[in-house]
C-alpha cells in the first residue's frame, strides 16, 4: 500500500489527534448525530489532554456539511488548532469511533479502513475503438479514447468473390484497430502506472487486444464478459468484475511479498539479511533508511509495543535513554506500529498490511520487513555505466 499521501502529516510536530468515525448511516437524523458524535469525540480528545484549539478544529471538521454520498467513514488528523487530513474510509469502522491523542498520527487503523483499491484501467473495446477510464480508491475519470478504422468493419453473408474480399478487408480492419488499442493501452499503463487493466466490450475483439498487449502489460490484464462502450450499456456486472480483479491482485500480491518475506527471512534471497522482524532489529534499520516494505499484522504484540521518538523519521529508539538515536532531550512515547509507518511513508517505502488469510504468525510478533541496502542503486548505476 502507498502512503504517499500521508506526508504532510509528518512536516510538522505533534501531538496529534486521531480520529476515525463510521459516518456511513444516512437518514433524516444525520445532522443532529454527527453533532453529537462530535462532542463525544470531543470529550475524549479533552479528557487526553488535548489543546482547546485542536478540539475545536476537529468539531468543525466533523459537523462540516455536506460530505462526500457512499462515505463509509472518516479519518480526521488535527495538530496545533488545525486539521490536517480528513480522508474518507473505504470501509466502515467496526466500532463507531476511535479516538487517540498522541505524539505520533495513529494511522495502523488506514491499513484495515483506507479505500486499498489497485488502480485500475478500464478499456471498453467494440471493433471501431475503445474508451479508457482509470479508477483509482479517488474515483474514476475518463483516461482518453482509440478511433480506429470505421470502414468496414461488418462482414456479409454472400459467398461470392468480390464479397470475401470485403470480408477480408473487414478482418484486416478489427486486426489493425485491436493493434491501436493494444499500443494505446500499453502507453496509458505506462504513464498511469496502473496496477491492472480489465478489458470489456466486444468479446472477439477484447481478445484480440488481449493477445496484442506486450508481455509485461498482457501480465496486468483480465477480461470482462460484461459491459460495453455503448452509450447506455449497463455497468453494475462489471463493477463487480472489476471488484473481483482488484481482490485477486491484492490477494495475489500479498501472497508474493509474504513468499519474499520469508525467503529472505530464512536466508534464500539475494541477500544474507533480506529481512528483519521485531521492534529491535526494525528500530534500527528504520535508523538506517533501509525498510524497503513494511509488513503490519495489527493484531500482533508488537505492534503496540512502545518506542520512543524525536521530530525526525529516523529519531527512533527501543529506550529512552538512547538519546544518541533520538537526537533531543524530550523525546515522547509512540506505538511502535505508528513510528514505524512514519518512517517508512517518508523513506517511500510501501506498506503491507498482513491480513487474516496470510497471517500464519509471519512475520513474528507482528512487525517485519523487507530491506534495502546502502548505496544499492549507486552501485545498479556503476553497472551500466559505459567503462
Amino acid at each position: 500500500m502507498q502512503l504517499a499521501f500521508l506526508t504532510s502529516l509528518f512536516d510538522r510536530p505533534g501531538p496529534w489527534a486521531s480520529v476515525y468515525l463510521d459516518t456511513s448511516r444516512i437518514d433524516e437524523s444525520t445532522k443532529d448525530r454527527r453533532a453529537l458524535q462530535a462532542k463525544e469525540v470531543c470529550g475524549e480528545l479533552r479528557a487526553q489532554g488535548c489543546d482547546p484549539e485542536t478540539e475545536r478544529a476537529v468539531f468543525q471538521a466533523l459537523t462540516d456539511e455536506p460530505r462526500p454520498p457512499g462515505e463509509a467513514g472518516r479519518a480526521v488528523f488535527a495538530a496545533h488548532g488545525e486539521v490536517v487530513l480528513d480522508p474518507p474510509l473505504g470501509v466502515r469502522p467496526q466500532a463507531p469511533s476511535l479516538v487517540t491523542w498522541s505524539a505520533l498520527p495513529h494511522l495502523s487503523p488506514l491499513l484495515d479502513l483506507a479505500a486499498q483499491e489497485p488502480v485500475c484501467l478500464v478499456a471498453y473495446i467494440d471493433r471501431t475503438g475503445a474508451d479508457l477510464e482509470l479508477r483509482t480508491p479517488l474515483g474514476g475519470r475518463p483516461a482518453g479514447s482509440v478511433e480506429g478504422r470505421t470502414w468496414p468493419v461488418h462482414r456479409t453473408a454472400s459467398a461470392d468473390w468480390s464479397e470475401r474480399h470485403f470480408q477480408l478487408s473487414v478482418e484486416n480492419t478489427w486486426e489493425q484497430n485491436a493493434a491501436e488499442i493494444a499500443e494505446a493501452l500499453a502507453a496509458c499503463e505506462h504513464e498511469t502506472g496502473a496496477d491492472l487493466i480489465v478489458l470489456a466490450g466486444d468479446p472477439r475483439e477484447r481478445r484480440s487486444v488481449h493477445e496484442r498487449l506486450a508481455p509485461d502489460v498482457r501480465a496486468l490484464a483480465v477480461e470482462s464478459d460484461h459491459g460495453g462502450r455503448a452509450a447506455g450499456a449497463s455497468r453494475r456486472l462489471l463493477d463487480q468484475d472489476v471488484e473481483a480483479a482488484r481482490r485477486d491482485h491484492l490477494r495475489r500480491m500479498a501472497a508474493s511479498e509474504l513468499d519474499r518475506f520469508r525467503a529472505a527471512r530464512s536466508g534464500g534471497g539475494a541477500r544474507p539479511e533480506g529481512a528483519a522482524e521485531g521492534v529491535p532489529a526494525l528500530v534500527e534499520a528504520a535508523r538506517e533508511h533501509r525498510i524497503a516494505e513494511l509488513l503490519i499484522r495489527t493484531e500482533g504484540p508488537d505492534a503496540h509495543r512502545e518506542v520512543w521518538v524525536g521530530a525526525e523519521p529516523d529519531q527512533i529508539a527501543v529506550r529512552r535513554n538512547e538519546t544518541q538515536y533520538l537526537g533531543e532531550t524530550e523525546p515522547m512515547p509512540a506505538r511502535a506500529d505508528d513510528a514505524l509507518i512514519r518512517s517508512a511513508v517518508m523513506t517511500g517505502a510501501d506498506v503491507l498490511r498482513v491480513r487474516p488469510e496470510f497471517e500464519n504468525e509471519v512475520p513474528v510478533g507482528g512487525l517485519g520487513a523487507l530491506l534495502r541496502w546502502p548505496y544499492e542503486e549507486r552501485e545498479r548505476e556503476r553497472e551500466v555505466e559505459p567503462a
